[in-house]
């Protein structure tokens, strides 16, 4: 998961998978996702971020990965 601030625009863009988009949809004024040919889910633009999130702050809680790198600290 990839996460994208475009400043010049405030738009925050969320990529989720890698793929290429054939279709967008706006779910709710300002936010649009983006569908592969499948309609999975590739992404998530929100428009005027940072007027809607604050973007100044990303918290990771119960990730896989956070997991890993903990279990492999108390281990070792």
């Amino acid at each position: 998961m990839v996460f994208q601030y475009y400043p010049e625009s405030d738009m925050l863009y969320i990529q989720l998978v890698e793929g290429i988009s054939s279709e967008s949809e706006e779910i709710t004024p300002g936010v649009v996702l983006d569908f592969d040919e499948a309609r999975r889910v590739l992404g998530i633009e929100i428009e005027d971020a940072s007027k809607l999130l604050d973007i100044t702050r990303l918290e990771l809680r119960s990730l896989p990965i956070t997991d890993l790198i903990f279990r492999e600290r108390v281990a070792g």
